[in-house]
């Protein structure tokens, strides 16, 4: 058999991955058109249809499924020869909305580094206005930020966040008192809108602890100390949604944005690998 191309088998983690041959071909800088004939030709070369596809999903075929492991060997094992090569220490300073991030810190910073370990990521964890002014002023190469208002510059949508209202496990309201609130304050819009949903569902709330980032917020929640605005992928273990059970509002979910200063190869490769690590 024909060796297989390392980019088709890449296109073909990527959109079963993110459920979009689109969203797949913007993370490879590429269309939609290129992306599908690249699946195409990898499918006729395999003998089997990897992906399933409808008008509004892509999905893995139970052939592709059983492919999916090896085909991340396969991409692995041709990025870690190619990384032996390079061996140009560049440096990558990232920036990452706090409330993005929660417990899998540690294992998106070992992802990184396994990916190009002559890369030298530098990594700043705090709020969009923040990270914005670090990249703005060139303190920061590379932004993940909730969508940012009013900012001229050109950034890339790479995921939407959905948020919502957590508690543990064993927490339970107290009658006739306000809703204990989490949050990171004022300065922060997730937070501003879900504050006047709650006034406009004339829900009594009391914020009674606040700290910045989704590790700090989930720790007073797992510790059934208030009720914390969550990004449900940054939800601790110990803590439940508990949005429904107590009839609150919804908290829209925010677009996240990814803005570069870098266009090369190697920068894309690591900003993929980052991008890919919360969806």
């Amino acid at each position: 058999m024909k060796a297989m191309d390392v980019d088709a088998v890449r296109a073909f983690l990527l959109a079963a991955e993110l459920q979009s041959f689109t969203r797949a071909a913007d993370v490879l800088g590429t269309t939609q058109s290129a992306v599908s004939l690249k699946l195409q030709r990898l499918e006729a070369q395999l003998g089997r249809r990897l992906l399933e596809r409808t008008p509004r999903h892509v999905r893995l075929s139970a052939e592709g499924l059983a492919f999916v492991g090896m085909a991340r060997e396969l991409v692995s094992s041709h990025d870690r020869a190619a990384a032996a090569f390079e061996t140009e220490q560049r440096r990558l300073a990232i920036g990452i909305n706090q409330l993005l991030v929660g417990s899998e810190l540690p294992s998106l910073l070992r992802r990184m580094q396994d990916h190009d370990p002559a890369l030298r990521v530098e990594m700043r964890i705090a709020g969009t206005n923040e990270l914005m002014q670090g990249y703005e002023q060139g303190e920061l190469d590379a932004v993940l930020v909730l969508r940012p208002e009013g900012r001229g510059k050109r950034g890339r949508a790479v995921f939407t966040e959905s948020f919502s209202w957590f508690a543990a496990t064993s927490w339970q309201p107290r009658g006739g008192e306000p809703l204990p609130l989490a949050t990171q304050g004022e300065s922060c819009r997730v937070r501003t809108e879900a504050v006047r949903a709650l006034d406009r569902a004339g829900i009594e709330w009391r914020e009674v602890f606040v700290g910045k980032g989704a590790a700090v917020l989930g720790a007073a929640a797992a510790a059934g100390l208030a009720v914390a605005l969550l990004a449900r992928r940054a939800a601790p273990s110990g803590t439940v949604d508990v949005g429904e059970l107590l009839s609150l509002p919804p908290i829209r979910s925010q677009d996240v944005m990814l803005y570069s200063s870098f266009n090369d190869r190697r920068t894309r490769d690591a900003l993929r690998v980052l991008t890919l690590a919360f969806q």
